[in-house]
């Protein structure tokens, strides 16, 4: 059985080489996406691999540069913001055309924007529109309305309800019109009226699910209902020999768990910047396979490196640059890039390898505590006092979780917010380990060994309950930093604790239910400001499964909500993050996620090194 693994491994590979050759032409650039590409639609978007390919098909009013976060023009040349910083004027290039030859306008913008404000689209990112000035109300109101025909059109005949769904959406027009601060003062002028000055909105806009989208050829594909009153969008336009895009590539063929394929958009109005004239994206759904289709040759960049023996193969680049650095050191006080350095060093020789590459992203591997005063089975929630989540937080040596489990040497964090990753925050200090101060905060908030039993108990003498540590079993990094915790928390605070492994859907169910007392989280953030992770912590929030509530992390939200002042504002959100992670500690917060890819040095450029990872495929090119 041993054998049988490597032999199907290496069968996957040549099917992927076969797939390769089976490309309708030999690309410029060719990767495997981490997951296959699940929709083109942009509003619809919230995969990392599908945003990828929003940044490739289509082009928003602006971007981000991507090298340093900062923002550039792209569909607009222009723009100009209010002195109340709630007004923002975009000006278009009068020279860009979508695929099929029409002008984009800013009419394309209104109609794409409400589409992702629309219930009836079902955008998971239809909250990040929510800024604009009545975009809410507008969301309540249609729900409430589609509600309300469902209700009272139930028992008639199709005709009248297609009669009553036309009537709806004719009021729907009227209503964004009317309440929705977003319009287009002509062909290229669009404005943009926010409920509430937001310093990040340019970050926003430059979010993938911001493009645009070509109104005729959406709604060819669009229908209302007459069953339920929504606009039922069908997906078909997203379709090769249907797709209209305006960004720097056009699609040319895609086929399901086989790939994409795009060449350059000949009418995209800056063809200069696309780097890599064709692009193939393979599907590879087994990480062996697609390592081994990799180091066939075939494959310029692996997109993602998940694999079991992962840190293995980072072992394998640390001896090669042990190997080499002082030529590597000399290098790069040269100024040179570390890539261009290992590009000229010789080839890596046996247990030794240089294509494999870490780099720390924008996101935070942290575990949930329970934070509700009772438990689902209405028993009291120990976790419900800050006191006992200090303790927890501080018996953790968490240089021993990413040194001797996942084996990657993350950086270890003690905030919510990855250190450094925001231009002008300054994270504060989190709690380190400290398993006598654990002890002690155990014990401060009543639970303590009374009568030297070795068993930790309440004033009532009732032992410390049983504790549900909850986590996803796909993989096994979570089931071996769950035994790690485990184990800490038993040796350092006399705790017992029993894992819980459920599949991914059953785990977030139960995570959304409150049904765990500690459970394996995380979070990525959405766009460059301390609030894409400080809002999981809102009262109400739709991401905080932890139900934590404290009306002074509400209050600080709120005051830096209202703060024009830049710095004013980042003090408040820095105080915000130290409440949270010195005295609440809603989460233990365990380390940076980091991103592992597989590229020859020397042979691919145009990769961002910035924690962000938003890749843009037009900016990368192969020299094999």
């Amino acid at each position: 059985m041993k054998l049988l693994a490597p032999l199907v491994a290496l069968v996957g590979a040549l099917a992927t080489v076969i797939c390769l050759d089976d490309t309708p032409a030999d690309a410029d650039l060719v990767f495997v996406n981490a997951s296959e590409v699940f929709t083109l639609d942009p509003q619809r978007m919230t995969w990392m691999q599908d945003l990828r390919m929003a940044y490739c098909l289509y082009e928003g009013l602006v971007r981000w540069n991507n090298d340093d976060f900062s923002i550039e023009a792209a569909a607009a040349t222009s723009w100009t913001i209010s002195e109340d910083r709630r007004t923002y004027t975009f000006r278009l290039r009068p020279d860009a055309r979508w695929s099929n030859g029409d002008p984009v306008t800013a009419h394309d913008f209104v109609y794409s924007w409400k589409r992702a404000i629309l219930p009836d689209t079902a955008a998971q990112y239809s909250s990040l529109f929510m800024v604009i000035d009545g975009a809410a109300s507008f969301f309540r109101w249609r729900t409430e309305a589609l509600a309300d025909f469902a209700r009272e059109t139930a028992g008639l005949g199709t005709p009248q309800r297609r009669d009553r769904a036309q009537a709806l959406w004719d009021e729907t027009e009227r209503r964004f019109a009317a309440t929705v601060s977003l319009e287009a003062d002509d062909r290229l002028t669009l404005r943009v009226r926010l409920a509430r000055p937001t310093p990040y909105f340019l970050d926003l806009v430059a979010f993938g699910v911001f493009c645009p989208v070509h109104r005729g050829t959406v709604e060819g594909f669009s229908r209302l209902d007459p069953a339920t009153g929504r606009l039922h969008q069908r997906h078909g336009w997203t379709k090769p020999t249907h797709l209209v895009g305006n960004g720097p590539y056009v699609l040319a063929s895609w086929r399901y768990k086989r790939g994409l394929y795009l060449e350059a958009n000949r009418l995209y109005h800056s063809p200069a910047i696309v780097q890599s004239p064709t692009v193939a994206c393979v599907s590879i759904e087994d990480i062996n396979t697609a390592v081994l289709a990799f180091e066939s040759g075939r494959i310029d960049w692996l997109s993602d490196v998940s694999t079991e023996y992962q840190a293995d193969m980072l072992a394998q680049r640390l001896a090669y640059e042990s190997k080499h650095a002082p030529r590597i050191e000399a290098g790069l006080a040269a100024g040179r890039s570390l890539d261009e350095v290992l590009a000229d060093l010789p080839a890596p020789g046996r247990g030794e390898r240089r294509d494999i590459h870490i780099f720390p992203a924008f996101g935070t591997d942290f575990y949930s505590f329970n934070c509700r005063p009772h438990l689902t089975d209405g028993r009291d929630n120990p976790f419900a006092n800050a006191g006992v989540r200090r303790a927890f937080v501080m018996s953790v040596d968490k240089n021993a979780i990413v040194r001797h489990v996942t084996r990657l040497n993350e950086p270890i964090v003690t905030t919510l917010i990855p250190p450094g990753s925001i231009p002008g925050y300054r994270s504060p200090n989190g709690l380190g380990y400290d398993p006598v101060g654990a002890r002690g905060s155990l014990a401060a908030a009543g639970w303590a060994d009374r009568d030297g039993d070795g068993i930790i108990e309440n004033e009532r003498g009732e032992p410390f309950p049983v504790i549900d540590l909850l986590y996803s079993s796909n993989g096994s990094r979570y089931r071996n930093i769950s035994l790690a915790l485990r184990d800490m928390w038993q040796r350092e605070l006399g705790v017992r604790v029993e894992l819980r492994g459920k599949e991914t859907k059953f785990f977030r169910e139960d995570l959304r239910r409150g049904n765990f007392m500690i459970g394996r989280g995380g979070w990525y953030g959405d766009y460059g400001d301390p609030t894409t992770f400080l809002d999981l912590c809102r009262t109400g929030n739709g991401n905080n499964v932890r139900g934590y509530s404290s009306p002074r992390v509400d209050e600080l939200l709120r005051l830096a909500d209202d703060e024009l002042d830049p710095r004013a504002r980042m003090a408040l959100l820095a105080e915000c993050e130290r409440f949270l992670v010195t005295e609440e500690v809603p989460m233990l917060f365990l380390c940076q996620y980091v991103q592992l890819y597989m590229y020859e040095p020397g042979r691919l450029t145009g990769l961002s090194r910035h924690p962000r990872l938003t890749q843009y495929l037009w900016k990368m090119k192969s020299r094999g």
